[in-house]
C-alpha cells in the first residue's frame, strides 16, 4: 500500500526578535515548532531545553512524528542556543537531513526546504 504523502509545511511570514509569523496562523510565536501540516509554540519547559546543552532529541521527535524529512534547527540570532550532540546523532540514525543556522539563515532554509521536500524546524527567534 502507497504512504500518503504529508501536508506542506507553512511559510514562515517573518521573524523578528521575539516573534515568529507563520501563514495560515493568527498569532505569533517567541519560539516555534514547525511540520508537515502544521505549527505550534515551541515551550521549552515541555522538555526541559535550555541555551545549554541546548535542542534535545526531545524537541525534534515531534518533527518526525509528522513527517518531516528534512529540519532545520535555529540557534537564534546571535547563535546562543547550542545543539546536543545526542541530537544531531539521533538525526543520522533517522537519516533526517539537519541544517543548524543563525536564525535568519534558517528561517530562508526553511522556507526553500518546506516546498521541495516534508520538513519541519525548530525557530529560536531572540539570542
Amino acid at each position: 500500500m502507497a504512504r500518503e504523502a504529508p501536508d506542506e509545511a507553512p511559510e514562515i511570514e517573518s521573524v523578528s526578535w521575539g516573534s515568529v509569523t507563520v501563514a495560515g496562523i493568527d498569532q505569533s510565536f517567541r519560539d516555534a515548532k514547525l511540520y508537515p501540516g502544521g505549527a505550534r509554540a515551541w515551550d521549552w519547559n515541555e522538555t526541559g531545553t535550555h541555551h545549554t546543552p541546548g535542542i534535545q532529541p526531545a524537541d525534534v521527535r515531534e518533527l518526525i512524528d509528522h513527517g518531516a524529512e528534512a529540519v532545520v534547527l535555529a540557534q537564534g540570532f546571535h547563535e546562543r542556543l547550542q545543539v546536543k550532540d545526542e541530537t544531531l546523532d539521533w538525526l543520522r540514525e533517522q537519516d533526517v537531513d539537519t541544517h543548524v543556522l543563525d536564525t535568519e539563515a534558517a528561517v530562508a532554509r526553511y522556507n526553500d526546504l518546506r516546498t521541495t521536500q516534508p520538513a519541519g524546524a525548530l525557530i529560536h527567534s531572540t539570542c
